[in-house]
């Protein structure tokens, strides 16, 4: 895959999958903008490790309408151009129904939608806007084996990455008159900081057991599939969603 000339905005980018696939589109030739909340740390070295260059750091809350789109316009400005999008950024947080309060509940559901759902339909949004006047560009949703297998102790994050396919499927319909293809990545656990303490508690080995291959994914697995669906040749996969999973969840 030859990304030469390609300019990659990636929300989240600065740890966990958001780095791998910065890392992988910079290997293969694209200029990368590393999106980051709050840790600038993270991002800048995130942004040194790429290769080739010039790559770009950009600070950003997406939960906040405003900068939406001033995350759009500054890669744009800054790349000089937007032809990818990789909506990465998300938050994972337990709320088992028993065990919180209904505060807690309500909390939960507002942020984990914000942050999963709404942030990056506003990225798509923004992002669509600027590709349909400039012949159109490729995103990549980052959604989860939760979305399909349920998450019980998390009902908000497999509702918002239900949400995320169902909009990407939705705009991949809507956008490919504008040149515009869709694709989502699933993965189940993914060794990252999100999923560091999951694994190394006492659930850790039944989690990489639900894999017949005996672990987790690898960041880097995660970020071959979304160079898949970003790559020249794949427009007729628009609206695909691609398990990263191992086969720990195998849906008809």
């Amino acid at each position: 895959m030859d990304f030469s000339g390609k300019f990659v905005l990636v929300t989240g980018g600065s740890r966990g999958i958001g780095r791998a696939v910065a890392e992988a589109f910079a290997r293969h030739g694209a200029h990368v903008a590393v999106n980051y909340k709050e840790n600038r740390k993270a991002a800048e070295q995130t942004v040194k490790s790429l290769p080739g260059g010039p790559h770009c750091i950009i600070q950003a809350d997406i939960t906040q309408p405003g900068s939406v789109q001033y995350l759009i316009d500054t890669a744009a400005q800054k790349l000089g151009g937007l032809d990818i999008v990789v909506n990465n950024a998300g938050v994972f947080g337990l709320h088992p129904l028993e065990d919180v309060s209904y505060e807690e509940w309500r909390e939960a559901w507002h942020h984990t939608l914000a942050v999963n759902l709404i942030a990056p339909a506003n990225v798509c949004y923004c992002a669509a806007q600027y590709m349909i006047k400039n012949n159109g560009g490729r995103i990549v949703n980052i959604s989860s084996r939760g979305a399909f297998r349920g998450e019980p102790e998390a009902p908000a994050y497999g509702a918002s990455k239900a949400g995320l396919n169902a909009m990407s499927q939705s705009l991949a319909q809507q956008l490919a008159k504008h040149n515009i293809f869709i694709g989502v990545v699933a993965p189940g656990f993914v060794e990252t900081d999100m999923a560091a303490e999951y694994l190394s508690g006492p659930e850790g080995d039944e989690i990489r057991n639900q894999s017949p291959l005996g672990r987790v994914a690898r960041p880097e697995e995660v970020a071959q599939a979304v160079l898949f669906l970003a790559a020249e040749g794949s427009e007729f996969m628009t609206g695909a969603i691609i398990d990263v999973n191992g086969a720990s969840y195998l849906r008809s």
